[in-house]
């Protein structure tokens, strides 16, 4: 069986700073993958990497399969992305932006805004939908671009920090909706710092650390089944992050007057 996403031996450099280094992992069709690791380990460059927006230094990457070169757009077609941070076209509606998103794929124009407004109104937006995106909180604007990364029925789907801003009661709904995505054979390469919506959500979690593969598996298979574990304590243990109460500590310290002062700590 071909993978949905394969990389081999992928490295990339940015300004001499080696960002991901051999790295390599296989994701099978219809799972929803958790992508984690701290800043800067080189989550949102994979992802890159994979849309094709940057190029790998070395390495080889493979959709459903096929390898994929630089210049490729045919594999897009079957793409959906959310990023991290995005701009959109503030002067355009919601139903604009998303239709002309639509129409980017070959949806025909009537049948992109029918489904668009039919979109809008399940996640709660029907009634913004001929506002314009300028007066959106961040939070609608994340809706509006997830709507319009899935508007095309993507086989693969990216969503990096999808959820940034979002009420609690469409989270909900938008996890729902993953879920019933990967029962129909989507594949969900979910990237984000909320440790409990990627236990929560995924069928397999991929552990950057320092730009390769610190931990694949299953959340019970991390944890080795220990049911008092957390996938956040995982982390800190694999990322060697354990000053955290520390640093707390340090910081209310300073914030409440609490810490040594500056002549004190240039002393020692």
């Amino acid at each position: 069986m071909d993978y949905s996403i394969e990389l081999r031996n992928i490295g990339k450099i940015f300004d001499e700073k080696v960002v991901l280094r051999n790295l390599s992992f296989a994701v099978q069709p219809g799972k929803i993958i958790g992508y984690i690791g701290p800043n800067g380990a080189g989550k949102s460059t994979t992802i890159k990497l994979i849309m094709g927006l940057i190029e790998p230094d070395t390495g080889e990457i493979y959709i459903n399969g096929e390898l994929i070169h630089a210049g490729d757009q045919e594999y897009k077609k079957h793409i959906g992305y959310v990023p991290e941070a995005s701009d959109v076209f503030e002067v355009l509606t919601a139903v604009e932006y998303i239709t002309f998103i639509a129409e980017l794929y070959g949806i025909d124009a009537t049948e992109a805004e029918m489904k668009t407004r039919q979109l809008l109104d399940v996640l709660g937006l029907s009634a913004s939908a001929d506002k314009r995106l300028a007066t959106f909180s961040k939070g609608m604007r994340q809706i509006v671009l997830l709507i319009g990364a899935l508007i095309h029925n993507p086989d693969i789907i990216f969503l990096d920090e999808p959820l940034n801003g979002i009420d609690a009661n469409t989270v909900l709904v938008i996890e729902e909706i993953l879920g019933k995505l990967r029962d129909e054979g989507k594949t969900i390469f979910y990237s984000s710092h909320i440790m409990d919506v990627v236990q929560r959500l995924s069928d397999q979690i991929l552990m950057l650390n320092n730009g390769a593969i610190a931990a694949n598996g299953t959340y019970q298979e991390l944890v080795n089944n220990d049911q008092n574990a957390s996938l956040q304590s995982l982390f800190n243990d694999l990322t060697g992050f354990q000053e955290h109460g520390e640093k707390a500590t340090e910081f209310v310290n300073i914030v409440t007057g609490g810490a040594p002062d500056a002549a004190t700590v240039s002393e020692e």
